[in-house]
C-alpha cells in the first residue's frame, strides 16, 4: 500500500500541502482531483522521493520514503512506474532507447531488455515505434511511450501525473482506456493525479478531492458525483467561485 500521512510541504511562504492523508490500496485505481496548482503533483513526487516533506510522511509498503538511503530508495522506485505529465522523454534518444535507458540499472540481460521494449510498446499499441524519435510523435503517442516506459519495469504501482493534459477528447479517452487496461493486466495499483473530471470518472475506482492542501472528500465515483459538499459540487459542476487560491489564503 502507498500511504500519505499528514503530509505538509511549503515552498517559501506558500504552503501547498497542509496535512494531506491518503491511502492507495493495492488493486484498483485511485484518482486525486483538485484545482490546477493545488499540490497534486507535489504529493505524487513525495511518493518517489523527488521531494521530502516538511512534516508527515509518504510510505510505500510500510517504508518511509524520505528516511531511505540511496539504495533503499532505488529499490522502492523499482516497484513504481511513474508517468510524467509531458512524458519526459529524452529528445536525443529514440523511443526504444528511452525505454532501454529506464531499464539500464535493472540488471537485465540484453535479451530481456529487448523483450521488455517490444512487449511494453505492443501493450500501448505502438509496436513499430522503437526507432522513432520523440520529435516524430504526436502528443498522444508521447503519452503512450511514457506509459510503455513505466510498465517496462513490471511495477507494483503506477503513478500518472495529469495523463490527459493537452490531449483532444478522443485521444484522452484512449489514454483512459490504456491506463485502466495496463493497471488491470499488471495487477498494479494506480494513482492518477488530474483535474480532468471526465477522465477521473472514466478510470477511478475511488476519487479523492484535494482542497486547501488536505483531502476534502473521498468516495466512489457515484458518491463523489452525488456529494452535497459545496466545494465538491462547485468543482464537478465547473461553476466559478473563489477556488483554491482564496481558500488556501484564508487558512494560512
Amino acid at each position: 500500500m502507498i500511504r500519505l500521512v499528514d503530509l505538509h510541504k511549503a515552498f517559501g511562504p506558500k504552503r501547498v500541502l497542509r496535512g494531506l492523508s491518503l491511502d492507495v490500496p493495492e488493486g484498483g485505481i485511485t484518482v486525486l482531483l483538485g484545482y490546477s496548482g493545488s499540490g497534486k503533483s507535489v504529493a505524487l513526487k513525495h511518493i518517489v522521493g523527488l521531494l521530502a516533506p516538511d512534516a508527515g510522511r509518504a510510505e510505500v509498503d510500510g517504508l518511509v520514503v524520505h528516511e531511505l538511503d540511496r539504495d533503499e530508495l532505488a529499490a522502492v522506485r523499482g516497484r513504481i512506474g511513474y508517468v510524467f505529465q509531458f512524458a519526459a522523454l529524452l529528445d536525443s534518444l529514440s523511443v526504444g532507447d528511452n525505454i532501454r535507458l529506464a531499464l539500464a540499472r535493472r540488471g537485465l540481460d540484453d535479451a530481456e531488455v529487448e523483450a521488455r521494449v517490444r512487449a511494453s510498446l505492443a501493450a500501448v499499441e505502438l509496436p513499430d515505434a522503437a526507432a522513432l524519435m520523440p520529435a516524430e510523435l504526436s502528443g498522444g503517442m508521447r503519452k503512450r511511450v511514457g506509459i510503455a516506459r513505466a510498465i517496462s519495469y513490471r511495477p507494483k504501482y503506477l503513478l500518472f501525473d495529469e495523463p490527459t493534459t493537452g490531449l483532444d477528447p478522443v485521444t484522452s479517452a484512449a489514454i483512459d482506456e490504456l491506463m485502466a487496461r495496463t493497471c488491470r493486466e499488471l495487477h498494479a495499483a494506480g494513482l492518477v493525479i488530474t483535474h480532468d473530471l471526465r477522465s477521473a470518472f472514466a478510470v477511478g475506482d475511488r476519487i479523492g478531492m484535494l482542497y486547501a492542501g488536505r483531502l476534502r472528500q473521498l468516495g466512489t465515483p457515484d458518491e463523489i458525483r452525488d456529494m452535497a459538499d459545496p466545494v465538491v459540487r462547485q468543482f464537478i459542476e465547473g461553476r466559478p467561485g473563489p477556488g483554491e487560491p482564496v481558500a488556501a489564503a484564508e487558512e494560512a
